[in-house]
C-alpha cells in the first residue's frame, strides 16, 4: 500500500511540465452517472421446433439368437461339493468331532460325536512369532497342544482315547495368515481302526 500511494504522488509531480494546461476537472458524484448493466431476456420462446427425426435412422436387427430354455431344474447337484463333507482344518470348533484322509492333509471330514470318528477337537490356539519352516511350525503346535490334551486325555475312560492329533498351517500357510492349530485327541485313524464313538467326557 505505501509503495502504491509513493507512486501516485510521482506521477502527479512529474505530470506538471510547465504549460498552463487544464487539468480535467473531478465531476460531481451527484451528477456523474454510472453505467448500469442491462439484462435482456427473450420475452417469448420461438414456436417452430423441428418436429420430425431423420429418416435414415439405422432399424435394430430383429434376429437375434435365442437361448435355451431347459435348463436343468436340479441346479444343485450340478455343482462341485466337497467330497465327504471335508473342510479345512481351521474351520472346525472346539467339540467338533471329524474323520481324517491321509490323502487330504490338513481336511477334516466333520461327523456327528455320537457315530464313530477319528478324533474330536479339544483347543484350537493361535501361533505366535515368525516360523519360516514346516519343521519350526511342528514344533510350536505341538508345544501349544501339550498341556491342554494332556488334561483332556486323562478324563478319558480307559481305552477310549488311543492318541493325539495336532493339525497345524504349513509354511506357505502361514506366511499368508493361517495360524490356527487344531488339538484334538484321537483313536486310530483309518478304515477298520479303533474309533471314538461318542463325545470326549
Amino acid at each position: 500500500m505505501a509503495l502504491g500511494a509513493v507512486a501516485a504522488v510521482v506521477l502527479l509531480v512529474t505530470g506538471d511540465d510547465g504549460d498552463d494546461k487544464k487539468e480535467p476537472t473531478k465531476s460531481d458524484s451527484s451528477t456523474a452517472r454510472e453505467p448500469t448493466p442491462s439484462l435482456s431476456i427473450p420475452s417469448r420462446i420461438p414456436s417452430e421446433l423441428p418436429t420430425g427425426l431423420p429418416s435414415d435412422v439405422p432399424s435394430l436387427p430383429t434376429d437375434f439368437p435365442t437361448l435355451p430354455t431347459d435348463f436343468p431344474s436340479d441346479l444343485g447337484s450340478a455343482a462341485p461339493s466337497p467330497a465327504d463333507d471335508q473342510v479345512p482344518y481351521y474351520l472346525l470348533e472346539t467339540g467338533d468331532c471329524f474323520n481324517v484322509d491321509s490323502s487330504q492333509p490338513g481336511q477334516a471330514a466333520k461327523r456327528s460325536c455320537n457315530e464313530p470318528h477319528d478324533a474330536e477337537v479339544v483347543k484350537f490356539a493361535e501361533l505366535q512369532g515368525s516360523y519360516t519352516t514346516d519343521a519350526a511350525l511342528m514344533k510350536a503346535a505341538a508345544a501349544l497342544c501339550e498341556r491342554p490334551l494332556a488334561r483332556k486325555a486323562s478324563s478319558q475312560p480307559s481305552g477310549t482315547v488311543r492318541g493325539t492329533l495336532v493339525q497345524y498351517p504349513d509354511a506357505t500357510g502361514y506366511k499368508v495368515g493361517i495360524d490356527n492349530v487344531a488339538c484334538s485327541l484321537a483313536g486310530d485313524s483309518g478304515p477298520g481302526k479303533h474309533k471314538l464313538t461318542k463325545p470326549l467326557s
